[in-house]
């Protein structure tokens, strides 16, 4: 199944404290620049061992707000935490954002790992995935039918509808970012995207082609054909004046970006888009205006390398 060859960008978390007067800059100058999509991280905060507490904006009130000033991108949560929020009102939060932004969005959807934010905010953690399974059926019952009758142990939703409903008659991509196994085995007969971060292989092609064989298996063993669910990827790329990510995931810090000029860059994601995978998020160091337009010239590397 042939599709076209996207680069998103994340935009900042907690590597500083960005205001909603520096998303609107950044995403507006992705835009301009040729960025296919925008993404942000879904946290409440960050709280680890001998490490100052660290918390980004709420995900889902910053999409909003970029559905209303962007024209052309994509963008999602990359993923959404599904036991943030009560699983029929994010269906309904996502119609009404796809909406807005005229049929952009992408609804990533993972089950949460970070157990602090869980607990500080009062979300259970225990039972991640049996929650997630509940949650998942209902989202996607209510985005792809328009309506859902559910009565589960964590989450129900009786005679339910999404009215009215969004601008895409087909609903909207849902994305998965699990390597899990039972994760995978869940969502993998209905997902259009699934997403791996550069920490889970390693921010290299070699890393990444164990988990695009293992996702093509599992495709097979559910009864799914895997051309028909697409492969995405969050890479790091490390620009100037750049070191490392300044993560609120410890796995995360000291993981090596892609570095090097332009071409040098667009030739390694490049790698990529040969092995099968066909959008990527880049994770860019830093991630300021200048960062932005620096990264430009890669865009426009990766063009002209592609013919």
């Amino acid at each position: 199944m042939s599709r076209p060859f996207k680069i998103g960008l994340q935009l900042p978390e907690v590597e500083y404290v960005a205001r909603w007067s520096d998303y609107l800059t950044m995403a507006r100058l992705s835009e301009a620049v040729g960025f296919d999509s925008l993404w942000l991280g879904d946290h409440l905060l960050y709280r680890n061992p001998d490490e100052a507490t660290r918390a980004p904006w709420e995900c889902w009130s910053l999409l909003s707000a970029l559905a209303a000033v962007t024209e052309r991108v994509e963008f999602g949560p990359l993923v959404l935490c599904a036991g943030f929020r009560n699983p029929a009102l994010t269906a309904k939060m996502a119609d009404t954002v796809d909406e807005i932004s005229g049929g952009r969005l992408i609804l990533g959807l993972g089950s949460g790992w970070h157990e602090p934010e869980f607990t500080a905010f009062g979300y259970p953690f225990d039972h991640r995935y049996a929650r997630f399974a509940e949650a998942f059926t209902i989202i996607r019952g209510l985005l792809r039918d328009g309506q859902v009758d559910f009565s589960g142990e964590y989450h129900t939703a009786r005679d339910c509808e999404l009215l009215p409903q969004g601008p895409r008659p087909g609903g909207i991509p849902l994305m998965i970012g699990s390597i899990g196994e039972r994760m995978l085995r869940l969502t993998l007969p209905h997902i259009d995207q699934w997403n791996i971060w550069y920490a889970d292989f390693g921010n290299s092609v070699e890393g990444l082609t164990p988990h695009l064989e293992r996702v093509d298996r599992i495709c097979t063993e559910v009864g799914r054909d895997p051309a028909e669910v697409e492969r995405t990827a969050a890479v790091l790329v490390t620009g100037p004046g750049g070191a490392y990510r300044s993560s609120g995931a410890t796995a995360e810090q000291g993981i090596k970006g892609f570095a090097g000029d332009p071409a040098e860059i667009a030739r390694e994601l490049l790698r990529f888009e040969a092995a099968g995978v066909s959008h990527l998020q880049i994770v860019l160091d830093p991630i300021t205006p200048a960062g932005i337009e620096w990264f430009a010239r890669v865009l426009e590397s990766v063009r002209e390398q592609r013919g």
